[in-house]
């Protein structure tokens, strides 16, 4: 089959339906000679991922870094490598739970009898991950269907080749085919892959690609788990810690340049705090990236025609009266796709950059005298991702958290709750829908199939025809 050759150019190798479906059987075949997984084999392939990922760690950094021009280490050993191994370790440490059937009440009109949860695997997964945190967004997804004793197809993503091709060499070395199998190739095969006839499928990607995907996988009725993206708010509340809030906001926006799903999107700041504010951000901008150029630490934007799309959002505003603060630390002549930090003053919702998911260094930045105009203004468009919301007043903090739908938030940081294993993760409206990480990954993963057990002793026979009396008084007693 050729669809997992090695050291070939994957990126712009096509694999046709046939194929994708030959895949898909194979694994099909799999599930029914071992339809349910027992616990020490679904141990054995969560160690052998684990595993994989410790040996393979210096050629996935090698391949991120090549495919973005310059991706910072830290951020590809913490998100891409420690987050997964540390996911899979508590994963193992809670399976045994997750397994157990689930006692359910039964009520006395059905007794004697006693009711249980079986949680199934569903079959096969197929699973698409994208380009900005490519290893962590195969890998977690990954570890759950395992756990919950599923085999996995993975398309991987075009944009990133040199990672996509480490990654399959990584799984192809860890896994059998009729375990997990990965595809690589463009549109085409992205097309045909959430075509397939999956019994789950989990897509992480843009909004607009997400509803394509949804609509294809309707036609097999397959149900879907989306993690898209979302313009995620910011709130300096009014008795914020101005610094505190800078630092950490400053964290989670440079992070991977701001190319990830939970970067902060743009701050609402009281106005009379928005210079203060710029202040902050600059110092902290600093103090992490003195440089830029030829900085380890400082990641490039991943490609010539998403630094076109950000260039073209900050003209856009400008155009329409926005003020813009480059923030480059070494007043440097920057190299090809590196993009400084720039705040953004006096945007309204006319400008590209408030209606786009930015997914870049660009930070719009807007002033605000009460904080119910910002809980109207964020209740005002689709339901993000995350929010965030700096304040000391627990009162403020709970009446936006009450007030607003987001996927999840963060109390006085940012994105770190992606790294909470046992916490869902999930997005909401336009940011998506279902939700996986913790006890739900499993969970997402699993058919709850509800199994009655009647004993010997059958009280139903007191309603059996023609019982018509004993059927009243049981009527009368009950329905009241």
């Amino acid at each position: 089959m050729s669809v997992r050759p090695m050291g070939t150019p994957l990126s712009v190798q096509e694999v046709s339906r046939g194929e994708l479906q030959a895949l898909l059987d194979v694994q099909r075949q799999a599930c029914r000679v071992q339809p349910m997984p027992g616990y020490q084999d679904r141990i054995d392939r969560l160690n052998r991922l684990s595993q994989a990922l410790v040996s393979h760690k210096e050629k996935l950094i090698d391949a991120l870094d090549a495919d973005f021009g310059g991706r910072s280490r830290l951020v590809t050993e913490f998100a891409e490598i420690l987050m997964p191994i540390e996911n899979i370790r508590y994963i193992k440490r809670h399976l045994k739970r997750w397994m157990k059937p689930e006692r359910r009440h039964v009520s006395l009109l059905m007794a004697p009898a006693s009711a249980r949860v079986h949680h199934q695997p569903l079959g096969v997964a197929g699973i698409v991950s994208p380009w900005n945190v490519p290893v962590f967004l195969t890998v977690q997804p990954l570890s759950y269907a395992l756990a919950a004793g599923n085999r996995v197809m993975l398309k991987l993503s075009e944009i990133t080749p040199h990672t996509s091709a480490a990654t399959r060499r990584m799984l192809d070395e860890a896994f059998a085919p009729d375990e997990v199998a990965t595809v690589t190739g463009g549109v085409e095969t992205a097309r045909g892959f959430v075509g397939l006839p999956f019994d789950h499928l989990l897509f992480t990607g843009s909004t607009d690609v997400g509803r394509d995907v949804m609509r294809a996988a309707a036609e097999n009725l397959t149900p879907v788990t989306l993690e898209l993206g979302g313009k995620s708010p910011t709130i300096i509340g009014p008795d914020a810690d101005l610094e505190a809030a800078a630092e950490r906001i400053c964290f989670g926006k440079s992070m991977n340049s701001g190319q990830l799903c939970l970067a902060p999107d743009y701050v609402y700041c009281p106005r009379d705090k928005v210079d203060m504010f710029a202040t902050a951000m600059r110092k902290y901008f600093v103090r992490m990236h003195p440089y830029l150029n030829d900085n380890p630490e400082y990641t490039c934007i991943i490609n010539d025609r998403h630094e076109r799309r950000l260039e073209a959002l900050l003209e856009d505003a400008i155009s329409k009266g926005a003020r813009a603060d480059v923030v480059n630390p070494a007043n440097e002549k920057l190299d090809e796709r590196r993009m400084p930090l720039i705040m953004v003053f006096d945007v309204n919702d006319e400008m590209a950059i408030m209606q786009e998911e930015i997914f870049g260094p660009l930070l719009p930045v807007l002033g605000y005298d009460d904080i119910d105009q910002v809980i109207d203004a964020i209740n005002g468009r689709p339901r993000p991702l995350a929010l965030y919301i700096f304040d000391r007043d627990r009162k403020t903090v709970r009446r936006v958290l009450e007030q607003t739908h987001s996927g999840g938030a963060c109390i006085n940081d940012t994105v770190f709750h992606i790294g909470i294993h046992d916490m869902p993760f999930g997005g909401i409206g336009n940011s998506g829908m279902g939700a996986y990480h913790g006890r739900e990954g499993f969970l997402t993963f699993s058919h709850a199939k509800g199994v009655f057990r009647r004993p010997w002793i059958n009280s139903a026979r007191l309603i059996y025809t023609p019982r018509r009396r004993v059927a009243d008084w049981l009527l009368q007693l009950f329905v009241r």
